[in-house]
């Protein structure tokens, strides 16, 4: 089967800042592919490389088995975005402005207007359309600029951060959306800083740093690869007498703040060990792709 997206030796350099260093990857039809990576990581160019809007300054870009650099005019229909900073029009209404992106890909009103309530429908918004975009709320604006990015019915959709600043229940909302285009056959590129978003929408992702590649596969992969099954977090004082005494507890430890991470095979031995501390708070769940990114990142804040 053709890759939707090949990346081989994909290169971006700034002055003095190689933002992406050489990447390779290839997402395949009808999955959720993912990248994540701390702030500056490259994830934003990489994006921005495969839609055609930054140069590559090294390696090579295909899109749907055509080189995309130089572009083919046919690729840009093949092509839905959803950016991650709000673009709609504030002054025109919910079905106005689907309308005048629709004209960006050469599309007639009336076709527009033919899938229009399609469209709405499919992000809850039937209700919606002679309403001012500026009357709509975080999730209901995010759900719009997903049905905009599907008006010319692209093959690939590009999703910058999808649910940034969306409460649990828009954020849900806007994850089953998603899932339904994906069943549907769409191929769908994310970057996202929620770990559960990309646990619940990726089939497989990447993560970056400094523009290099750590680690690639399915979330169970990752996780099963680079962390133990289980983790015990342990909160409360003393942070040299809590390590000091668990010395000889099995599996790995980690220090952060109040709260000292266990990462074991067998969490049950810790949990026991504990079990008479009443002055500590104890908390036992499974690895989760937090804990891989934490590993292969760090933990220091990244401006």
């Amino acid at each position: 089967m053709t890759a939707v997206v090949l990346a081989e030796g994909l290169k971006k350099e700034y002055p003095g800042h190689k933002a992406v260093d050489g990447i390779d990857f290839e997402i395949r039809q009808g999955e959720c592919f993912g990248i994540l990576g701390p702030n500056g990581a490259g994830k934003s160019t990489t994006l921005r490389m495969v839609i055609g809007l930054t140069d590559l300054d090294g390696g090579s870009l295909e899109l749907f088995g055509q080189p995309m650099y130089p572009e083919h005019p046919t690729l840009a229909k093949k092509i839905g975005v959803v950016p991650q900073e709000d673009n709609l029009d504030p002054d025109l209404s919910v079905g106005e402005n689907l309308l005048v992106y629709g004209r960006y890909f050469g599309l007639a009103d009336r076709e527009v207007k033919a899938k229009m309530d399609e469209l709405l429908l499919f992000a809850q918004l039937e209700d919606r359309k002679d309403a001012m975009v500026r009357e709509l709320s975080g999730g209901m604006m995010r759900r719009l600029m997903i049905a905009r990015s599907l008006v010319a019915s692209p093959d690939l959709i590009v999703l910058d951060e999808p649910t940034t600043g969306l409460d649990p229940q828009a954020r849900h909302l806007i994850w089953q959306r998603l899932r339904a285009l994906r069943e549907k056959g769409v191929t769908l590129l994310l970057t996202t800083h929620y770990m559960e978003e990309a646990a619940q929408l990726c089939d497989r992702l990447l993560i970056l740093n400094r523009g290099q590649i750590l680690d690639q596969g399915s979330p169970t992969a990752l996780i099963s690869r680079h962390v133990e099954p289980e983790v015990v977090e342990v909160r409360g004082d003393g942070e040299l007498e809590i390590l000091q005494e668990s010395s000889h507890l099995p599996g790995r430890v980690e220090r952060v703040g109040d709260t000292t991470f266990f990462y074991s095979n067998d969490a049950h031995v810790i949990l026991d060990f504990f079990r008479d501390r009443h002055d500590l708070t104890c908390l036992l769940r499974p690895a989760n792709l937090e804990d891989v990114f934490l590993k292969l990142t760090g933990r220091e804040l990244k401006d």
